[in-house]
């Protein structure tokens, strides 16, 4: 079992549970989540589309709509708080100026009407009680600091005047105005090209040994998190199925998804020529949950049990653990297919 270190300590999410009524039944969303983040350090939550990741995020920050969305059980103990029982007004103060999120897609979270500038400035007069001359002059400095050439030009500059990695840039701007404990990156890249990606992960690890923000990456790309994150949760079906440090999920992870994802990602490193390989079929129905793995009916090494009851946590390093039956001692030894000696 992994000992947190208190003092380090910043957000710790237990058992989460969140779920959405629709006309059709409960969307089970979040089934019993687990994981914290230390101050400073950068927690990657990958997984691929439909499961929980940005929900859990977005429940952090309590900006799910309630209802439908609902919290039916756990704790969000955020520097000793738990934000799950904050009201409304309550969340405002935390908003923007402890924890702040950086969206997917930065035009439809700026607000085209406004200067780029104004929207720095609104959460600096709000939370740091600056005047406008004051907030004016941080705003230049939050853009030069996010690497955006004639910074003086652009905070009178609407959104529509940027291109598409400005427009992130100046959301992490607007994100890290207030100097956050936490920032929340949601699928930060995804509709950027590979060139700008890099240009932005790179700049958020700038950022965060700059200013010492803890990190949560939202992404369904395990290449994305390779240089930036320190751990790793991989999500899948409302539940995190494997967690380690970034070292143990790349070169030892344990659970036959985590493979799955990682035979995705294009490698450079093998002398012989790999197909990507997708991981067929598609994620179980969440309005109503398997009661074995989730994973059982995708996976090539599922047995009965998989299907029958879910997997208990398997602690492989103090860091690293899993929910898969394959860690059992009764279980037969399968090699990983990046593994060498493993089956491809």
């Amino acid at each position: 079992m992994e000992k947190l270190n208190k003092d380090k300590l910043l957000l710790e999410v237990k058992d989460l549970h969140v779920s959405f009524d629709t006309y059709a039944g409960e969307v089970k969303a979040v089934r019993g989540v687990n994981f914290h983040v230390n101050r400073g350090e950068t927690l990657a939550i990958v997984g691929e589309s439909g499961c929980g990741k940005s929900v859990t995020a977005q429940t952090i920050m309590q900006l799910i709509p309630m209802p439908p969305g609902k919290i039916k059980k756990g704790s969000i103990i955020f520097d000793g708080n738990d934000l799950a029982k904050y009201s409304d007004k309550k969340m405002e103060s935390v908003r923007g100026k402890e924890i702040s999120m950086v969206f997917q897609d930065p035009m439809t979270s700026l607000n085209p009407t406004m200067k780029v500038g104004k929207q720095i400035m609104e959460s600096l007069i709000k939370h740091q009680k600056m005047s406008k001359d004051e907030a004016k002059k941080r705003a230049v400095e939050m853009l030069k600091l996010v690497g955006l050439p004639t910074p003086e030009k652009r905070v009178e500059q609407y959104p529509h005047e940027f291109s598409g990695g400005m427009r992130q840039r100046a959301m992490i701007a607007i994100a890290l105005a207030c100097n956050p404990k936490l920032l929340i990156a949601d699928e930060p890249t995804t509709a950027l090209d590979v060139t700008i990606q890099a240009q932005i992960i790179e700049l958020m690890k700038d950022l965060q040994i700059k200013l010492d923000t803890a990190i949560i990456l939202i992404t369904h790309d395990l290449g994305v998190v390779a240089k930036i994150s320190d751990r790793i949760a991989v999500m899948y079906a409302g539940v995190i199925v494997e967690s380690g440090t970034s070292n143990e999920i790349f070169y030892e992870p344990k659970h036959p998804y985590t493979w799955g994802l990682l035979k995705s990602v294009p490698r450079l490193d093998l002398e012989r020529k790999e197909r990507l390989l997708p991981i067929y079929g598609t994620p179980p129905d969440l309005f109503s949950p398997p009661a074995g793995c989730p994973f059982a009916a995708r996976c090539d090494y599922a047995m009965k049990i998989c299907k029958e009851k879910y997997p208990q946590k398997f602690g492989i390093t103090d860091t690293h653990h899993v929910h898969c039956w394959l860690q059992h001692e009764m279980a037969p030894e399968v090699k990983h297919p990046l593994a060498e000696g493993g089956t491809n």
